[in-house]
């Protein structure tokens, strides 16, 4: 891990283009960023782990964060993956819990850090962020819920297209070969997306050779890479 003061004009951009930070007003996203610490991990860094006291508050600027849970056996499996412009850890900031989850560096990621102390400082000065901080949560509610529904109500096919959808917006670059493809930039082995859908990596395998032999996608040794993506969209919406 290494600390760095300054944020690159990429990771800056990703912060301030962040769904839920770009609609604070600019002196409550000046003083947040004025506290914050700049870190940057490694791909598989460990950020924070579970049952560590909350003493920091979290943004993502950079790769990506993955949330994790460990079970009885000792075998770690993957919740979620938080992307750049990310908040999160600000719910143990309110309930004085300890972290309820290990969060590792998914791939080179720059993370920022608000200390406990600052964060409460922030919250004293600027009333706006606590309403600010019940849409997040609001909006985490609406996301969970629609996961737990997906989960229940879709089949496989339509969760893996769901997803990748989603990956290939936020990670998505053009293809060298075919600017029209997309490249899913964020790599993850088929046992972790398999993780995410709550699914057999093998059953997830024989989804993603059916869309490859259905020229929807193509695998490769670095990643997935969308070639049809509204064929993938109409996936998505099937149920």
């Amino acid at each position: 891990m290494d600390d760095d003061p300054i944020l690159t004009m990429e990771e800056r951009t990703a912060i301030n283009k962040g769904r839920w930070f770009s609609m604070l007003s600019p002196t409550l996203r000046h003083d947040i960023l004025r506290c914050a610490v700049v870190k940057r991990f490694q791909d598989g860094e460990l950020i924070a782990a579970r049952g560590d006291p909350a003493e920091q508050w979290f943004g993502c600027a950079k790769g990506a964060v993955r949330a994790s849970s460990t079970t009885v056996s000792g075998k770690q499996i993957t919740l979620t993956y938080l992307e750049p412009g990310s908040w999160f850890g600000d719910v143990e900031m309110f309930d004085g819990e300890r972290r309820p989850h290990d969060t590792f560096a998914h791939d080179d990621t720059t993370v920022l850090c608000v200390a406990r102390a600052d964060f409460q400082k922030i919250l004293s000065t600027h009333v706006e962020l606590y309403e600010a901080l019940m849409r997040l949560q609001a909006r985490r509610t609406r996301a969970l819920f629609g996961l737990v529904e997906d989960l229940n109500t879709l089949p496989l096919r339509a969760r893996l297209a769901k997803q990748l959808v989603h990956l290939a917006r936020i990670y998505g670059v053009p293809s060298l070969e075919d600017a029209a493809q997309m490249r899913i930039g964020l790599h993850l082995a088929q046992e972790e997306l398999a993780q995410l859908l709550g699914a057999s990596r093998q059953r997830v395998n024989q989804e993603l050779k059916t869309m490859e032999r259905e020229q929807i996608l193509r695998l490769e040794s670095g990643g997935l890479v969308v070639c049809d993506r509204a064929a993938l969209m109409r996936i998505a919406t099937e149920s």
